[in-house]
């Protein structure tokens, strides 16, 4: 679980993040949404630890992130798996050796060891036949699947997912969304997932925060989301005439939950 209370984030003269509080629990696909300029990056880059806020607090299972100490810090980053928005997996390397990457940088695994669990993580990704592939010889839908199995290949406590459905098509970005949950629920994960995404919203939103000129606008379920009255999370959700419909189907169904 991370607990965030009171953030607040500066840079100069502008205050992007405005006393941000709110609560990511284990086992649960929690989104982060808002438009650009909401503040959202920047959150997701304090709860990493790239960026430092001027005042409150993130802990992750109430350890407090600004109060531990640099080893304890290197500690809780290997608890951390990661999905950039680019995939980030290097060109010169194979699939296996990608995934492996983590586990020879912060593990003492041997060798054999490694590849049994690269091997694991590879299976547990639906990815068989590409080990010995390289990045560039495999579909967008792929890489997402080698970034996310190098993400878990550490068993972390906490995954985070930058934008994991950009440049992927609608039926990819589908399968990629249901991946990321059934890990988070299969290793009970406190994943954290910055997006725009609205199909994901409404297929894996158990919890989502709607950011807004850096304050927490709206939190809330992806059930919920359909029937707020909040007219900034409107705004942003019924853009488009299929969310108008979708929200009118859950407005006028009493049987949804």
């Amino acid at each position: 679980m991370i607990e965030v209370k009171n953030i607040v984030k500066k840079f100069g003269e502008q205050t992007v993040l405005k006393g941000v509080s709110t609560r990511f629990e284990a086992g649960m696909t929690n989104l982060i949404i808002g438009q650009s300029g909401s503040g959202k990056t920047v959150f997701l880059k304090s709860l990493l630890g790239i960026h430092t806020p001027d005042s409150g607090t993130i802990s992750f299972d109430g350890r407090i992130y600004s109060e531990l100490s640099s080893d304890e810090k290197r500690a809780l980053r290997t608890e951390i798996g990661m999905v950039f928005q680019g995939s980030a997996l290097f060109d010169s390397m194979t699939v296996e050796e990608n995934i492996g990457f983590p586990l020879k940088m912060f593990t003492n695994k041997t060798p054999a060891e490694i590849k049994e669990r690269v091997d694991f993580v590879i299976d547990r990704v639906q990815l068989l036949n590409a080990n010995l592939k390289r990045p560039s010889e495999i579909s967008g839908g792929m890489q997402k699947r080698v970034a996310i199995a190098r993400a878990i290949v550490n068993n972390p406590k906490y995954l985070f997912c930058d934008e994991p459905n950009s440049g992927l098509d609608p039926k990819t970005a589908i399968v990629i969304d249901n991946l990321i949950q059934e890990i988070t629920h299969e290793y009970n994960i406190t994943t954290v997932i910055n997006t725009h995404d609205m199909n994901s919203v409404m297929e894996i939103g158990q919890k989502i925060i709607f950011l807004k000129n850096g304050l927490l606008e709206w939190e809330g379920t992806n059930k919920e989301i359909f029937k707020t009255d909040n007219e900034a999370v409107t705004d942003f959700v019924y853009s488009s005439e299929l969310f108008k419909r979708v929200r009118k189907m859950y407005l006028e169904d009493d049987t949804i939950e």
